[in-house]
C-alpha cells in the first residue's frame, strides 16, 4: 500500500441495496469522502492541500476505476478507506484506494481516481506548483494492484495476432 491515510466510513442503512449489501455507486461516495478528508488533512509544514489550491483553482474528477472484491453487508462497525497518491503529472494526479477492514485483513474493493487541477476562470487545466507537488509526494505510494490489469489483453493487435 502506501504512506497515505486511513479514513473511517460508517455504513448507512440507505447504502444497502436489494441484494443486502452496499450498492456499487455508494463506493464512489466513500472514495469522495476519503479524498476530501485527505486534501483537508494537516500537512507536515502546516496547512492543507486545499490551502495550496486556493480559491482560484479547483480539482475535477477525470476518471474512476473500481474493482469490487467482496460485498459489504450492513453493520454497525465502520469500514476503512486507505487512500494515497499513485501518480503526479503536469496538471493531474491520481489517488489509489483500498476499502478494507481496519486491519486490512479483508479487502472489499480497490480503486483509483484521476484528478485534474483546473482554473475557475478559464476552465482549463493548470500546472501543479512545486508546493502542491511536494504535498502530494508526502502521500505517494505504489500503483493500485488491480487484478484485471495484469491479465488485460493489449488493445493493439499485430498481423501475427490477427491470424
Amino acid at each position: 500500500m502506501a504512506p497515505g491515510i486511513q479514513i473511517t466510513q460508517q455504513i448507512r442503512f440507505g447504502d444497502i441495496d436489494s441484494y443486502n449489501h452496499v450498492n456499487n455507486v455508494v463506493y464512489l461516495q466513500y472514495l469522495e469522502d476519503a479524498r476530501v478528508q485527505l486534501t483537508y488533512a494537516e500537512l507536515p509544514g502546516g496547512g492543507t492541500f486545499q490551502d495550496l489550491i486556493g480559491t482560484e483553482l479547483f480539482t475535477l474528477v477525470g476518471r474512476n476505476e473500481i474493482e469490487y472484491l467482496a460485498p459489504i453487508s450492513f453493520r454497525p462497525t465502520p469500514i476503512f478507506v486507505n487512500i494515497w497518491i499513485t501518480h503526479i503529472g503536469g496538471s493531474s494526479f491520481d489517488f489509489g484506494y483500498i476499502v478494507t477492514e481496519a486491519d486490512t485483513s479483508v479487502i472489499f474493493a480497490q480503486a483509483a481516481t484521476s484528478m485534474v487541477l483546473v482554473s475557475r476562470t478559464t476552465g482549463r487545466p493548470v500546472r501543479l506548483t512545486d508546493p502542491q507537488r511536494s504535498a502530494l509526494e508526502a502521500w505517494r505510494g505504489d500503483p493500485v494492484p488491480f487484478k484485471r490489469a495484469a491479465t488485460r489483453p493489449s488493445l493493439q493487435t499485430t498481423s501475427e495476432g490477427n491470424r
